[in-house]
């Protein structure tokens, strides 16, 4: 991925920032529209246990998110599995990143895809 700066220097700006540290960058053909946004829903339903929340976009999440599942279920923690199959599914997402997403009890963990052993060394703290 490009660094911000190079967009900076053709004409693109900030309009949006969302938690931790994402930056939407436009270039606005027309000053009258809007900006865009993060349209971020609040976590709903993800309360208990955990939620991982992925699309099919990298083949890579398929074998971690497997291997996640696989050692919550020997840590003993409750674990669904919500994939996104549609892009309204995705804008739907509770993370900005829109198609990965990792919550605990409530909790964003991660907001990209992680390896397990990334995911225990996070739960070890968690716990």
């Amino acid at each position: 991925m490009a660094k911000k700066d190079i967009f900076l220097k053709k004409g693109f700006t900030l309009v949006d920032s969302a938690k931790p540290d994402f930056e939407l960058l436009a270039l606005k053909f027309n000053r009258n529209v809007p900006d865009p946004k993060f349209d971020i829903p609040t976590l709903k339903g993800c309360s208990d246990g955990l939620t991982i929340i992925r699309s099919p976009q990298c083949p890579y999440s398929v074998k971690n998110v497997e291997e996640i599942l696989g050692t919550a279920k020997l840590m003993g923690i409750k674990a669904n599995l919500i994939e996104l199959k549609t892009a309204e599914a995705a804008q739907k997402s509770p993370c900005a990143f829109g198609t990965f997403c990792i919550i605990y009890n409530g909790k964003i963990i991660s907001h990209h895809p992680i390896s397990n052993t990334r995911f225990q060394n996070i739960m070890e703290k968690e716990q």
